[in-house]
């Protein structure tokens, strides 16, 4: 999905921008979806063009985007950053840091990812990319698990930009941040066991409570404490509790 979001975006920019018969078949093959043709064609131009010929950031943006989704991480990035160091007055100036941005999200660098988004938006408060820039940093809050900022990124993407791609792409977006975090500290066949288990966290303040499963035709009851929004909560309850001699795991 996160991929559908960059094709979604990147569109509107290849097919309102100037013609150029130099670099038209590199758009057709990438808007076709065939990335390999578009990289191929694009470097063979590439290779006529010198560093006044019109279009070159243009030509530069195609070949990242092929590259990235090609899954060449490496080279699209270095592809954003010659736009970003070469055409400072580029109109894909934006679009290339995004896309940088998204090179490391993809390799799982979140924090690189996020860094790069931020600067997007630090460098031009007015930028048109404002929406997937929500979009990504609520997909990198989910990944570090902190469901509550990734609540809150949805929230103001909901609210600025309710018709964007990034919404209608996404019907089922706000199901990712309905999930909580949880501590359990013991699973059970025993009823009894688990009860006493349970009444000894609550009598110390703690939010402790059952949850019963079937397995197999046999009943299981699990002792778990607190629903807590975001990962970091967790893992300081898990301590914790861990701390005070209880077998701990954080769910899900």
């Amino acid at each position: 999905m996160f991929k559908k979001i960059i094709l979604s975006i990147v569109l509107v920019m290849l097919t309102s921008s100037g013609y150029c018969v130099s670099i038209d078949k590199v758009k057709i093959y990438f808007l076709n979806g065939d990335y390999k043709s578009a990289i191929s064609e694009g470097e063979k131009v590439l290779m006529n063009y010198t560093a006044h010929s019109p279009n070159l950031d243009e030509l530069y943006y195609i070949l990242g985007l092929s590259y990235l989704k090609d899954g060449n991480y490496l080279r699209a990035s270095d592809i954003f950053e010659i736009i970003l160091r070469e055409f400072k007055d580029s109109p894909f100036k934006d679009e290339a840091k995004l896309s940088l941005g998204d090179t490391y999200f993809l390799k799982g660098d979140y924090d690189k990812a996020q860094g790069y988004y931020s600067e997007l938006i630090n460098s031009n408060p007015r930028t048109k990319l404002k929406a997937p820039f929500y979009y990504r940093l609520s997909q990198i809050a989910l990944k570090k698990g902190d469901t509550q900022a990734a609540k809150e990124y949805l929230d103001k993407l909901k609210s600025d930009f309710p018709s964007s791609p990034e919404i209608k792409l996404n019907k089922d977006l706000y199901a990712l941040t309905d999930i909580y975090y949880t501590v359990q500290v013991g699973s059970f066949v025993n009823f009894s066991n688990a009860r006493n288990l349970c009444d000894k966290l609550i009598s110390k303040g703690y939010d402790a409570y059952l949850q019963e499963t079937d397995t197999n035709s046999t009943k299981t009851y699990r002792v778990r404490v607190g629903r807590l929004k975001s990962r970091p909560e967790a893992t300081q309850l898990e301590n914790k509790l861990s701390s005070e001699g209880y077998p701990t795991k954080i769910l899900p």
